[in-house]
């Protein structure tokens, strides 16, 4: 079996005073879980005369509409039928003033971290489509997974949570950490808002086991319970993702259309082969006919050299944004 012991959040996570939280962790392992137990309410309220009072329009917000793909992506397949409207999109460019650039250098930068989902960035582009897909299915919860800190999962749990479905998320963590309540911090205290039912695994067991197999028992474990689950694998990266945003989505995008850019990407895990790979697969899977080959690596998932944490400071100072350190 692939489960162990559960732990119940219940510790009051004082000095925030905030209120006891009424799910479960399950830490994979061998013997058998106990019962997940019921998330919060799923109740969702609006606020129409502040919206009016503002002049804003949320018409299309939380609708689902007809998807239409652009003319130069009107060939790939398949093409999303739906797509739901989960962001403020688009999201803006504008120059971006870093101090010490060459001579007649520009740079341009594209905030989709203005997206408008709580702290999702371009993560809600993807899932405007999976779960689309999700709801057409007829599913009521929602499984992926991720690293501990996972902004993937994160948003997916708000994005669920948005459209009255439950959250279950498989968080990979260190052997060390996995017995233990991992806490109100980062992106786990958006997620413990949000209700989302939260299962540990150590580092060892998720690549001896591995992602889609995890996925699948959770999936076989709800499906006995009576839940209509939906899995979105790590990352929210397939071809269906990729009609949202990804290095694939980006790197198709870029060929496919007028820009014709080169596209850079750096891997934050594994290395740069197996990304090669990985993205190639997902733009083979729109049947697209591109190869994209141009993969760096980082020193590794949320692992900063203190120059690059310098680096980022310094933007931050001088132009008020605020990269990424995880990334």
């Amino acid at each position: 079996m692939l489960w162990s012991a559960t732990a119940r959040l219940g510790a009051n996570p004082s000095p925030l005073h905030l209120p006891v939280f009424n799910q479960s962790i399950t830490v994979f392992g061998k013997s058998k879980p106990s019962r997940v137990c019921c998330s919060p309410s799923r109740a969702m309220e609006t606020n129409d005369d502040t919206s009016k009072a503002k002049g804003l329009s949320f018409d299309d917000f939380l609708s689902k509409k007809p998807y239409s793909p652009p003319t130069w992506a009107s060939h790939l397949k398949p093409i999303p039928s739906h797509v739901f409207s989960l962001a403020h999109l688009p999201t803006p460019i504008h120059k971006w003033n870093l101090p010490n650039l060459p001579q007649n250098t520009e740079v341009w930068l594209k905030r989709d971290d203005l997206s408008g989902m709580q702290l999702s960035g371009n993560k809600v582009r993807k899932l405007e489509f999976l779960l689309a897909e999700a709801v057409a299915q007829g599913a009521d919860c929602i499984i992926t997974i991720g690293g501990i800190q996972s902004n993937h999962c994160r948003a997916t749990a708000v994005a669920a949570k948005y459209l009255n479905l439950d959250s279950y998320l498989i968080l990979r963590t260190s052997k060390l950490l996995v017995d233990k309540d991992p806490g109100l911090t980062g992106n786990l205290l958006v997620e413990r808002f949000m209700g989302a039912h939260i299962q540990l695994i150590s580092k060892e067991e998720y690549a001896k086991i591995g992602s889609v197999a995890l996925t699948n028992v959770l999936k076989e474990q709800l499906l006995k319970e009576g839940r209509r689950p939906y899995v979105i694998p790590v990352g929210g990266s397939n071809s269906l993702g990729t009609c949202g945003g990804t290095i694939a989505g980006l790197s198709l995008g870029s060929w496919l259309g007028a820009l014709k850019a080169k596209v850079h990407a750096f891997c934050v895990c594994d290395d740069p082969d197996y990304f090669y790979d990985f993205v190639q697969d997902l733009i083979d899977g729109l049947q697209a006919g591109v190869n994209a080959r141009d993969i760096a690596k980082g020193l590794g998932y949320a692992i900063n050299t203190s120059e690059e944490l310098k680096f980022v400071k310094e933007v931050a100072a001088a132009t008020g944004v605020v990269l990424d350190p995880v990334y």
